[in-house]
């Protein structure tokens, strides 16, 4: 699988224990960044770019995942969550992580790396990556509302208030 690694200051260390990992169990790892520490640097971007190759690579029929951290999670979240096609998920318990790929089909997880041990922060990362989907119908018409919505402002038959 391949697997878009995003961060910013806070996590930059995690990231190069995180793509080890990642790699040692056989996935093509893509890290947008940052590649050098800069006390200031701005996380939106690095997100972002991870969070558009996961969507170009899923439309390509790519099996592919993404992986965001900063201190909190909270903003790498929310910058994946603007890329029209994705699902980010904040996971802070391996239930969290779970949940977000069998129920949401998320395909970006957000971690808070200064909420976590590198190996707790790992294995919500692998619960992740080895969770799959239901397919359940309620959580597939779900999925499409989100992406109804995303596309169109609107889901048909449920106005809103």
């Amino acid at each position: 699988m391949r697997i878009h690694v995003a961060t910013d200051h806070a996590g930059l260390e995690f990231a190069q224990t995180l793509i080890k990992h990642l790699e040692s169990q056989g996935h093509d790892v893509t890290h947008h960044g940052p590649q050098t520490y800069e006390p200031l640097d701005d996380y939106p971007s690095f997100c972002i770019s991870a969070a558009r190759a996961v969507v170009a690579d899923q439309k390509a029929g790519l099996e592919a995942l993404g992986v965001v951290f900063g201190g909190s999670g909270n903003g790498e979240q929310i910058a994946a969550n603007k890329v029209e096609g994705v699902r980010a998920a904040l996971a802070w318990n391996t239930s969290t992580a779970q949940l977000a790929r069998q129920h949401n089909d998320a395909n970006v997880v957000a971690i808070g790396a200064r909420q976590h041990t590198e190996d707790e922060a790992i294995a919500l990362i692998d619960e992740f990556i080895k969770t799959p989907f239901s397919f359940e119908e309620r959580h597939e018409r779900r999925i499409a509302q989100l992406a109804e919505y995303e596309a169109t402002g609107e889901i048909k038959g449920h106005p809103f208030t």
